[in-house]
């Protein structure tokens, strides 16, 4: 059994919802990554996700641009996500890790290669957002093979027929993105995303997660009452930012927690 379904399956034992922030990998330095990797599992987060930089990141608002940007003058490519990932695994070798990012330079390694350098660094699932699911058959079963989820993302536009294939090729999770746009555009609908999440449920059985536009305690309690993991990005982002380097490990810790508290009450 993976580590994603098998979190998902205890989580739902205890009938508690999956937090899962995301952070970029190499900001704001580097060397703080695995730290904060560490400080958001020890907040409460049940599966981390971690965004491998990318100097066109199409579907990212300004606040994960810049992160990217900051990781990417460090010199941070997907070699240095998967030395990263290595390096957290050390010290736990229970929390899942999905990788986020974009085609380019997963094609640039070349995607047998990739499949297999993320499998020996303990990558649990990988969302490509720019992987059609109608064009990644091949790759979706590559990652399956090696025991890693290809996680993919459905939107507020997305057809039944988009749906349904999502839900043939996905395993893992599926990622509702909340927002039309991109992230940490706007406020987020709650009654929409109620609304969505049943139609979504009628064409899998895999576990929704739901992202963009999540921002405190509140909305992820809101938003969990409807779906099975909450996703918060770039909120968590600016939290980094305006902390800077000395602080960021704190100030994640701190903003995490009382989403936690949130989720469980």
């Amino acid at each position: 059994m993976s580590r994603i379904r098998g979190r998902f399956e205890s989580l739902a034992r205890d009938k508690r919802k999956a937090l899962i922030p995301y952070i970029t990998a190499g900001d704001p330095h580097p060397s703080l990554t695995v730290p904060l990797m560490r400080a958001l599992v020890e907040a409460g987060a049940d599966i981390l996700e971690l965004g491998v930089p990318f100097s066109d990141p199409m579907a990212d608002g300004p606040v994960i641009q810049r992160a990217g940007e900051r990781a990417l003058k460090h010199g941070i490519g997907l070699v240095d996500v998967l030395r990263l990932a290595t390096e957290f695994r050390k010290s736990d070798g229970a929390t899942p890790i999905v990788l986020m990012g974009y085609a380019n330079p997963i094609e640039a390694m070349g995607v047998e290669k990739f499949i297999a350098a993320a499998r020996q660094a303990g990558i649990d699932g990988v969302i490509v957002v720019d992987y059609p699911p109608e064009e990644c058959g091949e790759f979706a079963a590559l990652a399956k093979r090696a025991g890693i989820d290809p996680v993919f993302l459905l939107a507020p536009t997305s057809t039944d027929q988009r749906i349904e294939q999502v839900a043939r090729v996905g395993s893992g999770y599926l990622y509702y993105v909340s927002l039309r746009g991109v992230s940490g555009a706007a406020h987020l609908d709650f009654s929409e995303v109620t609304s969505r999440i049943p139609r979504i449920r009628a064409a899998t059985r895999l576990p929704i997660g739901v992202g963009f536009g999540i921002r405190d305690a509140e909305s992820a309690r809101r938003v969990a009452q409807a779906a099975d993991a909450v996703v918060i990005g770039s909120r968590l982002i600016q939290e980094i930012e305006a902390a800077g380097a000395e602080q960021a490990v704190a100030r994640v810790k701190a903003f995490l927690k009382p989403i936690r508290q949130a989720l469980d009450a």
